[in-house]
């Protein structure tokens, strides 16, 4: 569903913002495919090239729901299967580098040279192309050969070292951060470098860590170790990471918790006169927000002490109408339920031709002046691989089935 109001209407344009561009899909798992999801809902032609046996996360059991995320994260691309190490599977993918805008890769450094796909010899070919490179450490540096996934990444960039409880081993966040926020910031990046060509003519390269993408979230953990120094355990549980606001914590109620949050003195007057203890304001233990910071263990007891007798539905009424800042803990399962997201059209009931009925996610960019591109089906592999190449490349069919009867496709 679009929420364009009527006065929007005579600014509606009927093409995404990327409606024209054409971007060659090199990508895998989580990381590059969500950068290229992005640019395909931004209306991107997204043309996604896997190997003869598809790429890694396609392997993945269905069965088990692991298949899941690949539709998530390839919807609205067409697939075209290529043996890169042919000498013909090469050369038709350099074909269709000659005709695209962008190129984005996620393999580990070195393979796209080693496949003669590197930056010199794709830029050679094609001056205005952007050359995207997602990966794990950078392509320069020390850590540039080490093996990166989300939970390698957390675990060097310091995220799993302040998340869990003070006396309790660092753990791992249940979002898989580091690749998404590494996606995130590759198609800043592609975006960022496209506005550059519009002003040039020229293409650029661009690159994305993960371990710098994800850097930035740790500003309030940053400010405790800064403020108290590294021999003070940084992992806070459900408290603010910086140690700086309360109450800042999940709170039990009679069927579950809510979280809660006071980021300033009103937030904390309207919270306890929901609580029934507008004492609680004046007590000078809680006055200011430093007082209730170094309270914040009596506090905290305060705060669960009252929530855990009433249900979460009824707190969150009663604290939402208050304009205190807070949230019921919600199951996984209720979110993809979610009617707010139905009726944003974020969320939409698909029937996969492959996974049966799922719920599919739209892009979180949202361009109200543009209709939302409608959701189309995470691909079959290789499922466009004959059209591309009669109508993109010129290929006839008597060519096509030589190069599926040589392994090329």
């Amino acid at each position: 569903m679009n929420s364009m109001t009527q006065s929007d209407q005579m600014f509606v344009q009927e093409k995404g913002p990327m409606d024209g561009l054409t971007v060659v899909d090199l990508t895998q798992i989580y990381n590059g495919p969500y950068a290229t999801f992005l640019a395909a809902m931004a209306g991107a032609r997204v043309i996604k090239v896997e190997p003869r046996d598809g790429e890694h996360l396609r392997k993945r059991s269905a069965q088990s729901g692991a298949a899941l995320p690949f539709a998530l994260l390839n919807a609205n691309k067409d697939s075209i299967t290529l043996d890169l190490k042919t000498q013909d599977g090469h050369r038709i993918l350099l074909e269709l580098i000659d005709r695209a805008d962008v190129l984005v890769e996620n393999f580990a450094p070195g393979v796209m040279d080693r496949l003669h796909l590197g930056v010199d010899a794709v830029r050679k070919r094609n001056p205005r192309i952007i050359y995207a490179s997602g990966s794990g450490y950078g392509k320069t540096g020390p850590y540039t050969s080490y093996p990166a996934m989300d939970l390698t990444v957390q675990a060097m960039s310091g995220v799993m070292s302040i998340t869990g409880y003070a006396d309790g081993p660092p753990m791992k966040v249940g979002p898989a951060i580091c690749d998404f926020f590494g996606g995130i910031h590759l198609y800043g990046a592609i975006a960022t470098a496209l506005l550059g060509r519009e002003r040039t003519g020229v293409g650029r390269v661009v690159e994305v860590s993960m371990l710098e993408a994800v850097y930035h979230s740790l500003s309030s953990s940053l400010g405790l170790l800064y403020g108290g120094g590294a021999r003070q355990t940084l992992r806070t549980g459900n408290r603010h990471g910086g140690m700086s606001l309360a109450p800042y914590n999940v709170y039990p109620t009679s069927d579950g918790h809510i979280a809660i949050i006071c980021n300033n003195d009103g937030h904390w007057t309207a919270l306890v006169e929901v609580m029934g203890a507008s004492a609680l304001a004046q007590d000078a233990r809680f006055a200011t927000m430093p007082d209730r910071v170094r309270n914040m263990d009596l506090l905290d007891d305060l705060v669960g002490a009252w929530s855990c007798q009433h249900p979460k539905a009824l707190l969150f009424e009663r604290l939402i109408a208050a304009r205190v800042p807070c949230a019921p803990i919600r199951t996984l399962e209720e979110v993809t339920q979610d009617p707010h997201l139905f009726e944003r059209g974020m969320l939409t009931g698909m029937q996969h031709p492959e996974f049966g009925t799922i719920t599919m996610a739209h892009s979180p960019l949202r361009y109200p002046d543009t209709p939302m591109i409608p959701l189309r089906p995470s691909p079959p592999l290789g499922a466009q691989t004959d059209y591309i190449l009669s109508a993109d490349l010129g290929y006839d069919q008597r060519e096509i089935d030589t190069f599926r009867a040589n392994g090329v496709t």
